[in-house]
């Protein structure tokens, strides 16, 4: 017999009974030192498992600390960019609005890209400046233009300051020369400033020989109108 049942104890021997129960002892130590040893097991593992968990929930944290340090930096360098945008274009930029709009990604753009390489694009293109044009022969037609009429304006507001002083007396007819020279001066030099505002509009870079053509007109004019018109007054 393999197992011991209780109908077999009223035909088994004594000795047999007692070796029966004797294996049952020996087989019942084995299943509970099994038992120990499989508890001890997943002890074990339900450990490591709740260590990893720990580490895994750490790394987590740490990755979060990271993004939100990463995502304060992206925010304060492209709220920077756009005011660098704002300033540079002006109010045109009120129609997207004057706070920084939120941030998106172009559809057509599939490939994985930090957001760093999106700031630096956006950086390139705000700094970016076009490269002046040259100066062409109707601009410095313009510019002659200019110094003549500044220095026809520096005449005539010459001729206007002394005439005023003259007929003023007094003081006002000492310090009139003076004055008048000053006039005759100043509108060849906002000539050249003149010539600096178009220039700038036009995209055109204003070098020294731009700003000698203008200054040198102007005053040669203004030479040639003064001592034309001391020759043609009365002695």
């Amino acid at each position: 017999m393999s197992e011991l049942e209780p109908a077999d104890l009223d035909r088994a021997d004594y000795r047999v009974v007692l070796h029966r129960l004797t294996t049952l002892d020996n087989r019942a130590t084995g299943l509970r030192e099994e038992a120990a040893a499989w508890y001890d097991d997943r002890v074990a593992a339900a450990d490591t498992a709740v260590k990893d968990a720990r580490a895994e929930l750490e790394e987590a944290r740490r990755a979060v600390r990271e993004a939100r340090r990463d995502l304060e930096q992206v925010d304060a360098r492209a709220a920077g960019l756009w005011s660098d945008f704002v300033h540079r274009i002006g109010p045109a930029a009120e129609r997207y609005g004057r706070n920084l709009p939120e941030a998106s990604i172009p559809r057509q753009r599939a490939e994985e890209r930090a957001a760093g390489d999106y700031l630096d694009e956006v950086e390139n293109r705000v700094k970016y400046i076009p490269p002046a044009r040259p100066i062409t022969f109707a601009t410095k037609v313009l510019f002659v233009i200019l110094g003549l009429v500044g220095g026809g304006l520096g005449v005539a507001g010459n001729l206007l300051v002394r005439r005023t002083g003259e007929a003023a007396g007094g003081d006002w007819t000492q310090a009139a020369p003076v004055v008048a020279l000053l006039v005759l001066l100043f509108f060849p030099i906002l000539a050249v400033i003149v010539a600096k505002l178009i220039a700038d509009r036009r995209g055109t870079g204003l070098d020294t020989a731009a700003v000698v053509t203008v200054l040198v007109t102007g005053l040669v004019t203004a030479g040639l109108l003064f001592t034309a018109v001391q020759v043609a007054q009365p002695a």
